[in-house]
């Protein structure tokens, strides 16, 4: 099954809210239904939606020998899986306190501050349950494990194991370009042997997509029974679907160009497909032009630096090296600490009595402070006025949808909260118009841009469709996607290849069919893409010359 967070969101403040609805007049049930419209009640109830298999039977009665969970973007996954330990003492704070918490009324959840206290139990039990980690070997995707499993650690989770994918397999490296990649990947290998003391498997890269249960149990018999590889996939190579024109750049660069304003440029799509990539080759093109970049993330992996090859703070400075380019990186935990500070220095100030400081206190040490708080930096930064153009390298997508739409929730909480209290003051009005300023910005193509960055197969196009969707109900539309990792139609001169070329080009299609918006190509390259010269090379290569280059149309 596949959990659904809009239903699973309904049902659990549905069920939060039912004897509140019983016992309390409707306008103050009103204020508590929008205390609960936030983000974070999502990711609890997606959470409480996932508990539920961890401890229960299923729905027809009959419990599972084993459950698979294919868990979202690692830096997400972490977020989920501090909840239970994060609420409990929310919980238990609120209890204590004013009663109410920001995913609803703390006598209404108490049977789930158990569940989720026997979930995480659960998960430390060695003998009931595995983490298993996927990364490729790549630096990056190293770090990446490396940070998730120290986050793991904290919580006493203990159990893992390694599956290393997409390494290329003998008949792949007789190609130049996949021979320069098997020996980048060579080092890396060895680093991750050194480096990570448990269980590994190992997975080839194949010459198509593993799709479908009749492939998946293929591949499952080559990956746990031993058995050997066959051709399977490069039977279905294609012919070549590619023509040659000279593709309109001036389309693409009027995308994240400023054009007589501020340009503000935001890169979204699918953990791992290659944001930060996209972001920094595009921040350092438009510094190059002369413009005055700003080029940050809101991601809590936070790989800026390690693709600038430059290191990248928590304060915003000069990328050395790179003129007219700034970067920062927003440290959600600490932007949490100055978030909550200033807003009760702020009621003190305001001679709000100590009771009514007490309970902001609780509500704002719940979890759900570091999405507002990383979001109320992103509006300082969105904000200001010196700066060209804005690049922003957003995180994986289902957290990128709810830092975007928390503006609108919290607006509407705030006109419910005007409306319904005498305490209201003029810092919400403040608040509201410059938060309101910011969605405006966010929904004008000429101002700003959302590029999804995706790569030619099938589930990243999708989640990123599914994205652009879910981003239109807020009224902003996708300007540009980026597909990563191309392989250059010269270098298909094998059948391996040459199946993965064909299986590229019939997406490559899919993308343009369903987006209807300049679509912009970053090659694969035989090194990973890292320092300011390859950066400022490829930003050439995909924003600036104008020359026959390959496109891919339908036949």
């Amino acid at each position: 099954m596949e959990i659904d967070p809009d239903k699973s969101t309904q049902e659990y403040i549905d069920r939060a809210m039912a004897p509140i609805r019983a016992a309390f007049p409707a306008q103050m049930v009103q204020v508590m239904e929008e205390q609960m419209s936030g983000p974070c009640t999502a990711e609890v109830a997606a959470f409480d939606r996932f508990t539920d298999f961890l401890e229960t039977p299923s729905d027809n009665g009959a419990a599972f020998d084993v459950v698979v969970f294919d868990t979202a973007p690692t830096g997400h996954t972490i977020r989920l899986l501090e909840l239970p330990a994060e609420w409990s003492q929310s919980i238990n704070a609120a209890s204590s306190g004013s009663g109410q918490t920001c995913i609803g009324p703390a006598a209404a959840i108490q049977d789930a501050k158990h569940k989720y206290e026997r979930a995480l139990a659960a998960m430390r039990e060695s003998a009931q349950t595995t983490f298993i980690f996927v990364l490729h070997p790549e630096a990056i995707s190293i770090r990446e494990t490396q940070r998730a499993i120290a986050e793991l650690r904290k919580l006493e989770i203990q159990n893992y194991r390694l599956i290393i994918n997409s390494i290329i397999p003998p008949e792949a490296a007789q190609n130049p370009l996949f021979a320069a990649r098997a020996e980048m990947q060579a080092g890396y290998l060895a680093q991750i042997e050194r480096e990570f003391t448990f269980p590994k498997q190992r997975m080839t890269l194949q010459a198509g997509e593993i799709k479908g249960v009749e492939r998946l149990r293929q591949v499952g018999k080559i990956f746990f029974d031993g058995e050997p590889a066959t051709r399977m996939f490069e039977t279905e190579s294609a012919q070549s679907q590619s023509t040659t024109f000279a593709l309109p750049r001036e389309d693409v660069r009027a995308s994240i160009q400023p054009n007589g304003h501020r340009r503000t440029v935001f890169f979204a799509g699918k953990g791992g497909v290659g944001k930060t990539v996209a972001s920094c080759i595009t921040a350092i093109w438009l510094a190059r032009q002369g413009y005055k970049t700003l080029l940050l993330t809101t991601d809590p992996a936070a790989h800026l630096g390690d693709v600038l090859d430059s290191p990248v703070g928590d304060d915003i400075a000069p990328v050395s090296g790179a003129e007219n380019l700034w970067a920062v990186k927003i440290d959600p935990k600490a932007a949490a600490g100055t978030y909550r500070e200033g807003i009760l220095n702020d009621a003190r100030k305001r001679g709000r009595p100590e009771k009514a400081i007490e309970v902001m206190e609780e509500e704002l040490n719940s979890p759900c402070t570091e999405e507002m708080a990383a979001f109320d930096k992103f509006i300082e930064y969105a904000s200001q006025d010196e700066w060209d153009s804005v690049v922003f390298d957003t995180a994986p997508t289902g957290h990128t949808l709810r830092l975007l739409e928390l503006p609108v929730d919290w607006s509407k909480q705030i006109d419910v909260k005007i409306f319904a209290s005498v305490d209201a003051t003029a810092a919400d009005d403040v608040a509201k118009q410059r938060f309101s300023k910011v969605i405006d910005m966010m929904r004008d193509p000429a101002q700003s841009t959302f590029a999804f960055v995706m790569y030619p197969e099938a589930t990243p196009i999708l989640e990123a469709w599914r994205a652009a969707r879910e981003l239109g109900t807020v009224g902003i539309h996708p300007g540009m996607v980026v597909a990563n990792m191309i392989i250059p139609a010269e270098q298909a001169t094998t059948p391996f290849v040459r199946s993965r070329r064909a299986m590229q080009e019939k997406y490559l299609v899919e993308i343009a069919e369903r987006f209807h918006v300049p679509l912009v190509q970053i090659p694969l390259l035989a090194h990973e893409i890292k320092g300011l010269e390859m950066l400022a090379e490829l930003g050439e290569q995909i924003y600036q010359r104008e020359r026959a280059v390959e496109t891919i149309t339908a036949r």
